[in-house]
């Protein structure tokens, strides 16, 4: 049958009304990724948060956070209000998850050597996760970025010693040095006191733990100054060793090229809420190590959600703080 002209105009310009309609929908919304990865080491499942507007073959920066004991990744997303954050800003974030059946508190068995090491344990499971997602998703390879709270935190140390050719930069909230403790019975201790090892000596192992890279590790560091599940000493010792992981990594040699010391101290306060003293680290014209500490804060993650474990509403607001030290540095 012959269509008549005005049928086939009219058809048409539905077509071209449809076709406008569909090119100018925006991405999908914000949304969760559930999985799990398994190498030789072990299987943990993980969430994986696609942020709002994401369009497949967009190269967007990757955030890996570790939550902290008692948490998993629902809650360490709501303490964070990190979704939130890669919305606005447009990045993923993969959240791993600690199983009960491997540690009953849900924390990271940072203390276990075979975790302390390239290429086994938990932090060559979380690496896998990073491999994965990259093969799934368009990950700016140059900026993957990890930061957790408490025992995540202290994971994090781990992954920035051992896989700085990963991770362009990282944050440890509330937690401590790579290797500050190689025993349960030695985790208890530097929890409470301070961890034994000298962390210069902890900064060298770190170098060597990601090959004797000649390059450096960017590390922000956040911790209340009354924090009384993990001394206030552990968050300076995370500066101290990090500062000896970059000497060694500017130049191959330990000659404080990257001394301990800070280029610029300033004061900062929320109306209303806590007051902090920020310590910036500055060499080579590139802020390496900078560390904010909340004045008569516990453990805690500062700006969280009050409805979650290790929230401290008073702030300055973590997740800001993070993502603005994150944005800096490029592998």
């Amino acid at each position: 049958m012959k269509r008549s002209p005005g049928a086939f105009g009219r058809t048409g310009a539905l077509l071209l009304v449809l076709f406008a309609l569909l090119s100018g929908a925006p991405a999908h919304a914000g949304s969760w990724v559930y999985g799990s990865y398994t190498n030789l080491w072990g299987t943990r499942g993980f969430q994986l948060w696609v942020p709002t507007g994401y369009q497949a073959g967009e190269s967007l920066p990757l955030v890996v956070a570790l939550h902290g004991c008692f948490q998993n990744p629902d809650q360490f997303a709501g303490l964070t209000r990190l979704n939130q954050k890669a919305d606005a800003e447009k990045f993923l974030v993969l959240y791993p998850n600690q199983a009960t059946l491997f540690n009953g508190t849900q924390c990271w068995n940072f203390m276990i050597a075979a975790n302390q090491e390239r290429g086994i344990g938990e932090p060559s499971i979380v690496v896998g996760m990073v491999d994965w997602v990259k093969s799934r998703y368009a990950v700016d390879s140059h900026r993957v970025y990890v930061g957790g709270v408490s025992a995540g935190a202290v994971m994090s140390s781990i992954l920035l010693a051992c896989y700085s050719d990963v991770f362009a930069a990282g944050m440890v909230g509330a937690g401590a040095m790579y290797k500050a403790a190689t025993t349960a019975s030695g985790s208890a201790f530097a929890m409470v006191f301070g961890s034994i090892y000298n962390p210069d000596d902890r900064g060298r192992d770190a170098w060597a733990c990601s090959g004797k890279p000649r390059w450096q590790v960017p590390v922000l560091v956040l911790h209340g100054t009354e924090d009384d599940v993990v001394n206030p000493i552990n968050g300076e010792q995370v500066v101290q060793q990090f500062l000896q992981t970059n000497d060694y990594g500017d130049d191959g040699t330990n000659n404080n090229s990257v001394p301990y010391a800070s280029t610029r101290v300033w004061y900062g306060s929320v109306p209303g809420g806590r007051s902090y003293t920020v310590k910036d680290y500055v060499y080579g014209g590139r802020l390496l190590v900078q560390k904010y500490e909340m004045q008569g804060m516990g453990h805690a993650w500062p700006g969280g959600d009050p409805s979650y474990l290790f929230a401290d509403p008073s702030g300055p607001d973590a997740t800001t703080l993070m993502w603005d030290f994150f944005k800096q540095h490029t592998r």
